[in-house]
């Protein structure tokens, strides 16, 4: 997993950075009506509304604004029609990208993703060209107010596969398949988790030691986050602090 803890606080700060604004507002909304559309309105049913309530709580998004979507999504004939997909492509230096998109306009959504690669010395690929490149995890977020060794301990008997820390969180890693027990097991053992979510990790990273290249790559990274339709964006690279300092992205 190396590499995926600096990735990870690269992601956490940008959300953190990024949480006053009107667009991560509107993706939370839209995984919230989803969810509530899919499995339906009530969270101790429905784990992956249950998550996206944590994830949008985590972000400050309003109680209302939460009530709002779900009701939304539970009326189906309301919602907008979204449709989940997943793009791959590859960033400046043979950075490899996975991109998951909400989108109601396939067409509008795929040729923004598009230009975005293009403007930024990439290239969008084909389905699968580089997705096989993570691995599909679950990912258990907490405060690290939390006893590590407990935490460890609760974790491992529960099978999770690792526990990462950055400055401010730990993170236990689980198998795609046993985010949802894990997540549960652990609330059981008296640990309440910040987010529970579905991740991807990179089996490797390509270290960036160009400044251009880090400047096309961060670039990318941040149009694609900050377009209403996209949800989640993954690369394997890895920069060091050094560089990611002089970056003006």
């Amino acid at each position: 997993m190396s590499g995926h803890s600096k990735w990870s606080t690269i992601k956490h700060k940008k959300a953190k950075t990024d949480s006053a604004r009107a667009v991560v507002f509107q993706k939370y909304s839209r995984e919230l009506i989803v969810a509530s559309k899919l499995g339906g309105p009530d969270p101790a049913g429905n784990f992956r509304l249950r998550t996206a309530i944590e994830k949008a709580k985590a972000a400050g998004l309003p109680n209302d604004n939460i009530k709002r979507a779900i009701e939304k999504g539970a009326g189906q004939s309301n919602a907008a029609n979204y449709e989940e997909i997943t793009y791959e492509g590859y960033a400046s230096g043979g950075v490899a990208v996975v991109v998951e998109a909400m989108t109601d306009n396939k067409n509008r959504t795929a040729g923004d993703i598009r230009s975005y690669f293009t403007k930024f010395n990439g290239n969008l690929g084909e389905t699968g060209c580089v997705g096989w490149m993570f691995d599909k995890k679950g990912c258990i977020t907490f405060d690290k107010s939390v006893d590590y060794e407990k935490l460890f301990e609760a974790a491992i008997n529960l099978d999770a596969e690792d526990i990462e820390e950055d400055d401010e969180n730990y993170r236990v890693i689980t198998s795609y398949e046993n985010l949802q027990a894990v997540t549960e097991g652990l609330e059981k053992e008296g640990f309440k988790s910040i987010t529970a979510e579905f991740t991807r990790i990179p089996q490797n990273v390509i270290e960036i030691t160009d400044e251009k290249t880090a400047n096309n790559i961060m670039r990318l990274y941040t149009r694609l986050e900050e377009h209403d339709d996209v949800q989640n964006v993954y690369m394997n690279f890895d920069i060091p602090d050094e560089l990611m300092d002089k970056l003006d992205y």
